[in-house]
């Protein structure tokens, strides 16, 4: 929760500390570095041994869309590896490392402010890195799904632009303890973000 708090208020900072104007065109190439919130949704599924839940993470995330016409944009997104904390039936059993790679085409709905809105869908895969359990060899499998995207743009320079987005990501996970299958981990997060946009 403060990381939501945070994250809102420095792109309301940022918002109301802006001015200029930022319209992209067919052929421009942004780029976006920012922070973003991964959090998975309140109950991660329920496995043999009881029930999942998966803590949430803030790390680094980095950008590029390149604009197929004025108002449609092929973004991927990328980020430093978030690590969660995992929890069975209250107790943490350990930690996974992941990364989520998405890519989305957004819709940018063009106006003559300086803020524009923009909605998105496309694909999630995300892959876990590490895992340590000291209950042994946990594994979590990687995972293909949808992905949906909104937020808007505020220009503060005719290149330069502060974001705020959020994103929903279909994300499930095999799971298996030394060798033995527990269930599947539905992480399916909420992914909140704050980050500057540059056009080229």
């Amino acid at each position: 929760m403060k990381t939501r708090i945070l994250l809102l208020s420095a792109a309301a900072m940022l918002a109301f500390a802006a001015t200029g104007a930022s319209a992209q065109q067919k052929g421009d190439i942004t780029f976006g570095l920012g922070v973003g919130n991964v959090n998975p949704k309140s109950d991660n599924g329920h496995l043999s041994a009881g029930d999942l839940t998966i803590g949430d993470d803030t790390q680094l995330t980095l950008t590029v869309e390149y604009f197929l016409t004025d108002q449609l944009g092929l973004e991927v997104l990328a980020a430093t590896p978030f690590k969660h904390d995992i929890y069975l039936n209250g107790a943490n059993i350990g930690n996974v490392t992941q990364l989520p790679p998405t890519v989305s085409v957004n819709y940018h709905f063009k106006n003559k402010s300086a803020l524009t809105p923009f909605i998105g869908a496309g694909v999630n895969y995300t892959t876990a890195l590490d895992v340590d359990s000291p209950l042994g060899r946990l594994e979590l499998a990687h995972s293909w799904g949808l992905a949906a995207h909104a937020g808007f743009d505020y220009a503060i320079s005719p290149r330069g632009a502060i974001r705020a987005d959020v994103r929903w990501m279909d994300i499930d996970m095999d799971t298996n303890l030394n060798g033995t299958r527990l269930g599947t981990a539905e992480v399916d997060p909420v992914v909140m973000g704050v980050s500057y946009i540059m056009t080229f």
